[in-house]
């Protein structure tokens, strides 16, 4: 498959299986050691840690999940237009750690723990 075909199918014109995949974020090493796994989809409610960019160090709940931008919505992350408004800053899910997990899913936990 040609290089442009394939950047098309994974970025531009990927379905929402494959957008879905790409939203998942590094757990903590005590996340890390409890379940065996590196990573995991980010969901609404779970708790992460920014990583990289204007935010670093900043801690708080994921408010909104978007998969057409392939980044989540931190609660307590802002940014100020000049007229006064807040908006949400969206952090791209690589530049983020998830410290702890929303466990309203009994089958996310289940798939986490290998049952």
């Amino acid at each position: 498959m040609k290089p442009t075909k394939m950047r098309n199918n994974l970025i531009y014109q990927a379905t929402f299986q494959t957008r879905s995949k790409q939203l998942g974020s590094a757990l903590s090493k005590e996340l890390h050691k409890k379940y065996g796994k590196r990573s995991v989809r980010v969901i609404e409610g779970d708790t992460v840690k920014i990583l990289r960019g204007e935010f670093t160090g900043v801690e708080g709940k994921v408010s909104k999940v978007s998969t057409q931008k392939s980044s989540v919505a931190v609660e307590g992350v802002k940014k100020e237009k000049t007229k006064g408004d807040k908006f949400d800053v969206y952090i791209h899910t690589s530049n983020l750690v998830v410290t702890s997990l929303n466990t309203d899913d009994k089958w996310r936990i289940s798939k986490l723990e290998g049952k």
